[in-house]
């Protein structure tokens, strides 16, 4: 097998224009990368890749690429060398294969993958040319059945009939580049005498034992097969029609887990034909359960037994322009969402398929898959034959890629397919249909799919945007700009998408008025052909700023925009974890939210926690912390004041020191106690603020008696078994967030570095007024927290770590958000050992 990556170029031309590859004439190339798109190659800029026809060529050599033995012309295998096939995993979208000037495939789906045999037409030295032809032509074209209704998610309603990738298309959202192009890999494949075509497994525990149900289609011929995993095999027997089938069992296993409640155990199962390894995959043993009535009581997840609040993200594609990531990229973003607490990720219909390396990831790391299919928001005719048996189509390759995945944890047929003709007045019931109810469904069952499937989100309800029932895309809290308290009020079950923040990156270049910084702002045109509301998700952010700080967010961004992008920061990140705090309760109805949105797909304040390049924004430190697997936070109860709530979602039981205090004007210790707490694996505690302290304090502020006797409360887990270790920390203030600005040397900042053995660098923060909104700004290496507040007189360490492997520290700084000056780190002491002081380093995964 050889991926054919070397020596692509490409060109465009108007519309028809070329026929055939034998037709273009005086054309300008450029050099292309397959896999990969257009304007990968071109440059985005202001071009619309949907109005002209692209070709892409490269030749390649059989001989060197495909015989395998040096000298031979693979144009003429030799006896038993098998069959040759030029594999295609994705072409967007409507397009045409030729080699040396013959068409081997024509394809309408950006989503299809195909295989053609070209056996008889491989030359010794070949020309493959791909020809993507312009859709927006086709797309004028009136088809029939006519739209039931209409949606302002895309320009052209018309895409309905073509299976492409609606973001690069969507006004408000991911407007470009279009993808255009073999955005997946292109390989020619030696096809052996005998193998196997199709592998489904499907895995299951029973007691402690593991079972792998196995279920191939082979061709050639052979005497036996055999499966194996760990120390166990199994004979595979025929089954009919070249299909095999067996079990193989596995004793004593370790079960697969989300990173947040254990280890994501795998195991490695081989296949093998006449003593010849025809396959090998990771498999996962895990059981899954959710409720019964998805649509009335939310999804209400176990595994292994266990119920678990699935917390993440929607996943949009990592790199908008090419749709091909490199493989360290993914991981390092996949990393970054285990790191902040995220067991979940939902590949969103708007989006695209992930690449196998994304699922192997997934398992590796323990986060969980909510798959959708890429169907969202428009009319889609499947009352027409060939559009309903594409989608079948496209439905069991999906299956067959990801099914028997311990991470596949939900399949979701459409995104808004009900709420769209709901949102303007008609009948939701216009966007089910037997394909969604009962066709798909039963597809997911022939595969053995372990998921809960849905037809489409949202779901339940009256109506499906009522956000109390089934599975909720809320956005009461966001983009309705209710206040905080909605979210209580409100009673989600389970959010598939909330929290649509315009999270404001840490560099900033440009004013929020420009209109580049607007061009990188999310803004809701509406559900249908109706005047989009006035205002964007900076629109959003400023509401929120307002309620949280008691500011002017029009007044401060007119006189100090430095001053504007830090509460803008700030506010996101405080309301969001404020949030998930709220729904992660042990007393909420909520099991589950995944945000909008992981990464942003362009520059800018995006939905994204982190920014186009995928580094972390200061929201997402916020939701390391309300995330964490061992995390302590408070909620404000009103009248019946200030609870403390620690959760351990860890398989192990948690011993550690629970620890209040109350501080008057940011530095005063008022009140203070402490607690030995033992949690249960998968356990939750509850305390309250009186409770702890064993007297009134009026800690939520609410009674009034008086004058504010503490206007800071701070909670701390602390670990038993390494004294001064910091698990979690919590803060709220009540009387108002501290935004009045002392100087460093006031408050009494002193941040001191020290280089450590590994080649990270540690930062021994300490203050005697409470620091809030601590950043660090470390140039060539990154902060495993920021954006933190700290205790006053008890040393906070952060450790940070070198952004590659050359880095060298050479100072930073340090500023909060009630402070006015910057404070420099002061540089290592030259030979002090590194790891011997070790106080309050913050722990989010513990």
């Amino acid at each position: 097998m050889a991926e054919l990556r070397a020596g692509w170029e490409v060109t465009s031309s108007a519309s028809g224009a070329w026929e055939r590859p034998q037709d273009i004439i005086g054309a300008t190339w450029v050099e292309a990368r397959v896999p990969g798109t257009a304007a990968a190659a071109v440059g985005p800029g202001e071009r619309d890749f949907d109005d002209e026809d692209w070709f892409f060529r490269t030749r390649f050599s059989a001989v060197e690429i495909a015989s395998g033995d040096s000298g031979r012309d693979a144009s003429e295998p030799a006896p038993g060398a098998g069959r040759f096939l030029l594999e295609f995993d994705g072409i967007a979208t409507v397009s045409q294969v030729f080699l040396n000037g013959e068409l081997i495939l024509e394809s309408a789906s950006m989503w299809a993958t195909h295989a053609v045999d070209v056996t008889e037409r491989l030359l010794p030295d070949n020309e493959l040319v791909i020809a993507c032809r312009a859709l927006s032509p086709l797309m004028a074209v009136a088809k029939r059945p006519r739209q039931r209704w209409r949606t302002r998610l895309v320009h052209e309603g018309n895409l309905r009939w073509y299976r492409a990738m609606i973001f690069g298309r969507s006004p408000g959202y991911a407007p470009s580049p279009a993808p255009v192009g073999p955005w997946r890999p292109v390989r020619l494949v030696r096809k052996p005498t005998s193998g196997i075509e199709e592998l489904r497994v499907v895995t299951r525990l029973e007691g402690e034992d593991g079972v792998v149900a196995i279920r191939a289609r082979t061709y050639g011929g052979f005497a036996d097969a055999e499966a194996a995993i760990g120390e166990a095999t199994a004979e595979l027997t025929p089954d009919g029609d070249g299909w095999l089938q067996g079990e193989v069992r596995l004793a004593g296993v370790e079960p697969w887990w989300p990173h947040t409640h254990g280890k994501p155990r795998l195991y490695e199962l081989a296949i093998e034909l006449d003593g010849t390894e025809a396959a090998r995959r990771r498999v996962g043993f895990r059981s899954l359960s959710f409720a019964q009535d998805i649509a009335e009581d939310g999804l209400d997840l176990h595994v292994n037994g266990v119920p678990v609040f699935a917390r993440g993200a929607v996943w949009t594609p990592m790199d908008l322009i090419s749709l091909a990531p490199a493989d360290a990229d993914l991981r390092r973003v996949l990393e970054r969402a285990r790191d902040a607490g995220m067991n979940m990720l939902r590949i969103v219909g708007t989006g695209a398929y992930e690449s196998p390396q994304f699922f192997d990831l997934c398992d590796e790391l323990g986060i969980m898959v909510w798959q959708d299919l890429m169907f969202a928001s428009l009319d889609y005719p499947i009352s027409d034959p060939e559009f309903r048996a594409e989608v079948e189509r496209e439905a069991r390759q999906v299956l067959l890629a990801v099914s028997g995945r311990p991470s596949l944890t939900v399949l979701c047929a459409s995104h808004e397919l009900e709420q769209q003709p709901a949102m303007l007045g008609l009948d939701p019931a216009l966007g089910r249909d037997e394909l969604w109810e009962e066709t798909l469904p039963a597809v997911v069952s022939e595969y053995g799919t372990d998921c809960a499937y849905l037809r489409s989100t949202p779901i339940g309800g009256d109506v499906p945007f009522h956000a109390n029932r089934g599975i909720a895309h809320y956005f009461g809290v966001g983009g309705y700009f209710r206040p905080l308290s909605d979210v209580r009020h409100t009673g989600v079950r389970f959010a598939a998408e909330c929290l649509p923040f315009a999270n404001v990156p840490d560099s900033v270049e440009l004013p929020t008025h420009h209109p580049e910084w607007k061009a990188g702002v999310q803004r809701d045109a509406g559900p249908a052909f109706q005047l989009a509301p006035g205002f964007d998700f900076d629109d959003v952010r400023d509401f929120y700023m307002a309620q949280l700080f008691d500011v002017d967010p029009v007044k401060l961004r007119r006189n100090d925009q430095d001053r504007y992008f830090e509460l803008s920061r700030a506010t996101s990140g405080e309301a969001m974890a404020e949030v998930m705090g709220e729904w992660r309760r042990a007393g909420s109805p909520c099991r589950g939210a995944l945000m909008l949105w992981m990464k942003d797909m362009v520059p800018g304040a995006g939905f994204g926690i982190l920014d186009h390049r995928g580094l972390p924004k200061v929201a997402y430190h916020h939701l390391r912390r309300a995330l964490a697997p061992v995390a302590v936070w408070t909620t404000d109860e009103s009248v019946s004041g200030i609870t403390l709530h620690v959760a351990n979602d860890r398989g192990e039981r948690l011993r550690a020191r629970l620890r209040l205090a109350l501080y008057h004007d940011l530095h005063n210790r008022v009140a203070d106690a402490e607690e030995l707490i033992e949690i249960e694996p998968h356990g939750h505690l509850e305390r309250t603020v009186e409770g702890m302290l064993g007297r009134f304090v009026d800690s939520a502020l609410t009674f009034g008696f008086g004058p504010p006797a503490h206007d800071a409360i701070v909670a701390s887990l602390e670990s038993v078994d390494e004294p001064g270790m910091l698990i979690s920390q919590a803060m709220r203030f009540p009387a108002g967030r501290p935004l009045g600005r002392d100087s460093g040397e006031r408050t009494g900042v002193r941040a001191a570095a020290r280089q450590d053995a590994d080649g990270s660098v540690s930062i021994a923060i300490d203050c005697e007024r409470l620091l809030y909104g601590a950043f660090l700004d470390i140039p060539g290496y990154e902060p495993e927290d920021n954006a933190f507040s700290v205790e006053p007189a008890i040393s906070r360490v952060i450790r940070a770590r070198p952004v590659s492997a050359g880095s060298n520290f050479v100072g930073g700084s340090l500023k909060a958000l009630n402070l006015s000056d910057t404070v420099a780190i002061e540089p290592p002491p030259v030979d002090v050992p590194s790891d011997e002081h070790r106080e309050h380093v913050f722990v989010a995964d513990a």
